[in-house]
């Protein structure tokens, strides 16, 4: 019933041979001047049901023995399928007639097969083809990208991506600067426009610039890829201004905040609080990421080189990975934690990850709901929005690069994961070489005051 042609979908509907001779032709093309699926599906449903009525007044005709000239109006309800998706709102407004049913003709033979086109890319088929299906993606860009694609579909409904340009790119930009920013962090049967209607009345916090452009670029990042294999003419996602407001500078934690942080209530009951105890003690004393915690299995704990260490390592099984190149490393166990017990958590509990009482999300990604807990509990406490979970990064790069003269810049690179800051050939060469004691020193080099994790997760 749905065919394209270019970029605009058409329908189409095989005229039955009893009737051929009557409406004066084999088929029904009509223009549904959309490339939109979404759009189209709608408009052709109520053309069906149009031609149904039409081919039903045909028959009624002919049993009743009329001739051709006397049924002018069958014709002319021929031409008024056309006129009839001249404008979107004439289309919503038209009820749909209800059929009726109709004797089958007799001696009716199939048409004969037409020979199909390639059918255009959707943006959906290009999100699974290049993002969801794409092996050396990782997890969190499969979700980011996901993320962003779901909210322009919701948006717009699907189409295909040789027709997606700027002016819907502005229009999902400007869209996107108008939704809440508690977006997906509750349940909601609203549409995306409903949102952004109920964000403005109620003088909602939205989209933060960095946000949308982070979706931007999640779309950009795709349409490269489609650019590359000429699937498109050009690249509508790139050249957009995000800078609408002072950006939040992010920064290490203060020992008072550190203090107010771990004397809180934890207020998830899903996530334990030994688990909340647990998993930043970790990040206060290794400069982890949250998802490399969270995803941490009990064969990542290792003894390199006789010293304990955390192994940051891809895990294909589930999909996930570190999340650059770099962050692939190891990590020594700090002296603090061994103290703590940690040691003894690869020989306890069930299950093959190091850390329990964490969910996994549909999309994969471990630790979701403590990772919102998190941001709830610090907002609660009244702790600015400079400092997060992040934050542990900032605060052991601060400690590091103010500590002994002893401690080398590539030594902490290495140790949170980071590109080398310096370039040399040196550097190039021999920074896959640096020894586990060096990393065990840097790590130790971590400290805060004694009474801080006093109450420890077990």
């Amino acid at each position: 019933m749905l065919r394209i042609r270019g970029t605009t979908y058409h329908f189409r509907r095989i005229v039955p041979p009893a009737l051929r001779s009557v409406l004066n032709q084999r088929e029904i093309w009509v223009s549904l001047k959309t490339g939109y699926q979404n759009e189209a599906r709608k408009r052709a449903s109520l053309l069906h049901a149009r031609t149904t009525e039409l081919f039903d007044e045909s028959y009624r005709a002919l049993a009743e023995g009329q001739e051709r000239p006397a049924i002018p109006h069958v014709r002319d309800a021929l031409n008024d399928l056309h006129r009839l998706v001249d404008s979107a709102a004439g289309i919503e407004a038209v009820p749909l007639p209800v059929s009726r049913l109709r004797p089958r003709p007799q001696n009716m033979r199939k048409a004969p097969k037409m020979q199909s086109k390639p059918q255009p890319l959707l943006l959906s088929e290009a999100l699974a083809r290049f993002v969801l299906k794409n092996p050396h993606a990782s997890a969190d860009t499969k979700k980011a990208t996901q993320r962003a694609v779901e909210l322009f579909l919701q948006a717009f409904g699907d189409a295909p991506v040789s027709i997606i340009g700027g002016e819907k790119a502005g229009a999902f930009r400007d869209l996107l600067f108008s939704l809440p920013a508690s977006l997906g962090k509750r349940k909601s049967s609203l549409a995306l426009t409903e949102e952004a209607d109920r964000a403005r009345e109620d003088r909602r916090p939205t989209l933060s610039g960095k946000s949308v452009k982070n979706h931007m670029m999640r779309l950009s990042a795709l349409w490269n890829q489609l650019l590359q294999r000429e699937l498109v003419k050009k690249n509508p996602w790139t050249g957009w201004s995000f800078e609408t407001e002072s950006k939040t500078i992010r920064r290490g934690w203060s020992t008072q905040e550190l203090q107010t942080l771990m004397t809180g209530d934890w207020p998830c009951i899903s996530v334990p609080e030994s688990t909340f105890r647990l998993v930043t003690m970790i990040g206060a004393y290794s400069g982890m990421r949250l998802g490399e915690i969270c995803h941490l299995r009990k064969e990542d704990l290792q003894t390199i080189d006789g010293i304990p260490c955390f192994v940051i390592q891809p895990h294909t099984e589930d999909g996930w990975s570190p999340k650059t190149e770099a962050g692939t490393r190891i990590v020594p166990v700090h002296s603090k934690l061994i103290e703590a017990g940690l040691l003894t958590l690869k020989d306890t509990g069930d299950g093959s990850y190091l850390i329990s009482g964490l969910n996994t999300s549909k999309d994969g990604v471990r630790g979701t709901v403590f990772g919102r807990s998190f941001s709830t509990m610090k907002t609660r406490l009244g702790l600015p929005a400079e400092i997060t979970f992040h934050s542990f990064r900032h605060s052991v790069s601060t400690q590091l690069r103010n500590a002994s003269a002893d401690i080398r810049e590539i030594w902490i690179d290495r140790l949170l994961g980071h590109e080398a800051t310096h370039k040399s050939q040196g550097t190039s060469t021999y920074l896959s070489g640096i020894t586990t004691a060096n990393l065990k020193q840097t790590v130790e080099a971590i400290s805060y005051p004694d009474d801080l994790f006093r109450k420890g997760w077990s």
